[in-house]
């Protein structure tokens, strides 16, 4: 009879997440098993390559964004649970240069087209609810999108202060 698994993939995954956020796409998978507490092995026989534990996360990702827009309510809650965990520069940096190698792989930029998607398929039933225009979730997701990105080359102030900022004065445009 096999073991019971002790380790989760969850503790994998979030180990893979810290690493990401310290060293960028620079991590190996012997980084993610010594921030999990497990064997390189452990982690390489569950996941199979760097590819497949970020394949892993993607999934995983995507799942919890979606979750937790549902739980906020709001068009505008919604958008600050995308990147309201990237508080810190360095950390941002580092997650938008794992995004450029993502989007190398063929798979890995599959998923995260379904990532964008689930995002604004969710962001469009909060619009709806809202009476929001007809290309309201796609512009707004375009808006966050655009700066976290512009926030993780020029940091200033706080990210989430900043994404605060432009979506009510869009919000309060429409309405």
């Amino acid at each position: 009879m096999a073991r019971p698994r002790s380790i989760t993939d969850e503790r994998i995954l979030d180990a893979l997440a810290l690493v990401i956020d310290r060293k960028g796409p620079e991590f190996t998978i012997a980084d993610v098993a010594r921030e999990a507490q497990v064997s390189v092995g452990a982690v390489a026989k569950r996941f199979g390559s760097k590819s497949g534990l970020l394949q892993a996360l993607t999934k995983a990702g995507t799942e919890t964004v979606v979750r937790r827009m549902r739980e906020a309510g709001s068009v505008r809650l919604a958008l600050l649970t995308w990147f309201d965990r990237l508080a810190d520069p360095e950390v941002a940096t580092n997650n938008l240069a794992q995004l450029g190698v993502d989007l190398i792989d063929p798979e890995l930029r599959a998923l995260l087209g379904k990532h964008y998607a689930a995002l604004e398929d969710e962001l469009e039933v909060l619009c709806r609810e809202e009476e929001l225009p007809g290309n309201a979730a796609r512009v707004l997701a375009a808006l966050v999108y655009g700066i976290s990105m512009d926030w993780s080359v020029r940091p200033r102030g706080e990210l989430v202060r900043r994404i605060e900022e432009d979506i009510d004065s869009v919000l309060e445009g429409w309405r």
